[in-house]
């Protein structure tokens, strides 16, 4: 029979060792993991959306045409990237638990928010009744609409969500230490940001050489 000695401690698959220095495996964040579930399948409708439109490109066979109508919205797309730059600034504010400061930043993405609403309006007013381009006029008008109204539909959503947290939080409704509420809401935001430079690359630059 062997002598040697029995070293219980020593196993690394003990349970509950106390000697053990790594942190417990934890299930990730339900609202996280939902907000990245969310962000995955709606860059995947994205994507059926721009190569739908890549697809299209240059295959309407009758005018208007991109080149004609299309002119770079500098002022909507430089409001709508602020607008990641500000609500990163609230979230910095939040987590030193200065409410004013949050209120105010936040405040300000809504502001960029709406002006990138205002501007795409005012723009589609001037291609339906200055350029007589609709989404029935040709293929371009079609994808056209379909495209950029899909990234203002979602544009809209993050501002209603983003109204909703700000007006919670300046009656008291939100406690200081829900910082992960803001942080899902401020995902969704820089996805709807990130989405409209690709749709700003694809509609604005590319295809107006077509």
């Amino acid at each position: 029979m062997s002598t040697e000695p029995l070293h219980a401690g020593e196993s690394a698959s003990l349970i509950n060792d106390p000697n053990a220095t790594e942190t417990p495996w934890r299930l990730p964040s339900q609202r996280k993991t939902g907000i990245a579930c969310l962000i995955v399948t709606e860059s995947a409708l994205f994507t059926i959306f721009v190569v739908a439109y890549l697809f299209y490109m240059g295959r309407s066979l009758n005018p208007p045409y991109p080149a004609q109508v299309l002119e770079f919205p500098w002022l909507g797309s430089i409001a709508l990237f602020s607008s990641s730059a500000t609500i990163m600034l609230a979230e910095i504010m939040l987590r030193k638990v200065n409410r004013f400061g949050f209120l105010i930043w936040w405040g300000l993405t809504i502001v960029l928010g709406a002006y990138f609403i205002y501007f795409t309006a005012t723009e589609w007013m001037h291609l339906i009744y200055g350029k007589n381009l609709t989404i029935s006029s040709n293929v371009f008008g079609s994808t056209f609409y379909a495209l950029v109204g899909l990234h203002l539909s979602h544009v809209f959503i993050g501002l209603l969500l983003l109204s909703t947290v700000w007006l919670l939080t300046f009656f008291g409704k939100i406690p200081k230490d829900h910082h992960e509420h803001i942080e899902v809401v401020s995902w969704y935001w820089h996805f709807v940001d990130a989405i409209w430079l690709v749709v700003v690359t694809v509609v604005y630059i590319i295809s107006v050489n077509y």
